[in-house]
């Protein structure tokens, strides 16, 4: 178990026979890699710290998607390959995958759908594309009573819930995992607003905000490639970290999942060390006028990259993480980037990170700046005001 982790025993209605009572929106690498691989791992641990199994569907009409749907249909299993450092060792290893026991297209076959949402179903994960939470025109009120499949996921949700709201059936977890502020929230909101602009009822909208119970969480790992038709090779660090929420009912337990009641503490781990730590050496790269195809491991190994970026680290960022109380927690997390940092399997392009590099420095280096100031911590942070000026 990670340094600086409480391990948190989730119960489990190890008694129940529900059929797949994990429903998942979104075939993605990440998910194979990250959810689905954690129920499949608890499972070969001991059955009851997993909830079931996983029924995955597919909401796009991405042939890669397809593709995937028809290799679990066809076989179920699929490799995940763990590649990279950890703990300043090399790992490469393959683990079989085997938590998905059915896989269904949500427009082929969206009636069955609506049967296990309404009677099956206990914990809703989803991971939808950057478009995921629009909205679509063209999904209206008649959808509730209608055979076909709305177009966007917020409307998708409406639909389900309503079935199981009208079906009698008790409350549902729903997990979202987009890199979204507020996850949770986020989706209660669309969902519920759509409930409202169709009229479905008061009843309804009181389901869906006391019953329903939406979970904040943040998700951490790289997943760098798929294995086709469906497989994907990741790096050895993972962290799926959740809000606690009253009644909520998690997928398994898993030495990688932590729940907590301060989410916004590995939020910030994550933005003012590692995104951070990207967008430094970004920020040198662009300044040194660095060679086209420079990846993150190759920089780490320039002391020209690697120097500048630790002294921002050492001096400009762990200092407020210190005045936080974060010392010990702070420091582990970085051991931990300079691991993923340092992946020899990983060709992660500078070029690449450095899209909309001016609005991820906005976001990604003024938090800390802006910290130190509430703190009144008398630091220099030359570096950081020097990238943002």
């Amino acid at each position: 178990m990670r340094s600086g982790k409480a391990k948190t025993i989730i119960p489990f209605d190890t008694r129940s026979t529900m059929n797949n009572p994990i429903l998942q929106f979104g075939t993605s690498r990440f998910l194979q890699a990250h959810v689905d691989l954690f129920v499949a791992q608890a499972t070969r641990r001991e059955p009851s710290r997993a909830l079931g199994k996983i029924t995955v569907v597919q909401t796009t009409a991405s042939a890669e998607s397809r593709a995937r749907i028809d290799a679990l249909r066809a076989n179920g299993r699929y490799p995940v390959r763990i590649r990279g450092r950890r703990h300043g060792e090399t790992v490469d290893t393959t683990v079989e995958c085997d938590a998905i026991t059915e896989a269904l297209h949500a427009n082929d076959d969206w009636q069955l759908l609506r049967e296990r949402v309404a009677h099956d179903v206990q914990t809703i994960v989803s991971n939808t594309a950057d478009s995921g939470y629009a909205l679509s025109a063209n999904d209206t009120a008649d959808l509730l009573e209608g055979r076909r499949a709305p177009r966007g996921f917020a409307a998708k949700l409406a639909v389900l819930l309503h079935d199981r709201y009208r079906a009698g059936g008790g409350p549902i977890t729903l997990l979202p995992c987009e890199l979204v502020s507020h996850n949770g929230d986020t989706l209660r909101d669309l969902v519920t607003n759509v409930a409202q602009a169709w009229h479905a009822g008061a009843d309804f909208i009181d389901y869906l905000t006391r019953r329903c119970v939406w979970v904040n969480s943040l998700v951490d790992r790289i997943v760098s490639e798929a294995i086709h038709p469906v497989g994907a090779i990741a790096e050895p660090y993972a962290l799926w970290a959740i809000e606690r929420k009253a009644g909520m009912t998690l997928p398994c337990e898993h030495a990688d999942i932590v729940v907590t009641d301060d989410l916004a503490h590995y939020e910030r781990l994550k933005l003012l060390l590692l995104n951070l730590g990207h967008t430094m050496l970004v920020e040198s790269w662009l300044t040194h006028d660095g060679a086209p195809d420079l990846i993150v491991l190759d920089a780490m190994r320039d002391a020209s990259y690697r120097d500048a970026l630790e002294a921002v680290w050492q001096d400009e960022v762990l200092p407020v993480f210190d005045a936080l109380g974060q010392h010990d927690t702070a420091r582990a997390y970085l051991a931990d980037v300079r691991d993923r940092f340092e992946n020899p399997f990983l060709a992660h392009r500078l070029a690449d990170i450095a899209r909309n590099h001016d609005e991820k420095k906005e976001r990604r280096l003024r938090p800390v700046i802006d910290l130190a100031e509430q703190l009144n911590l008398r630091i220099e942070q030359r570096r950081l005001r020097a990238a943002l000026a």
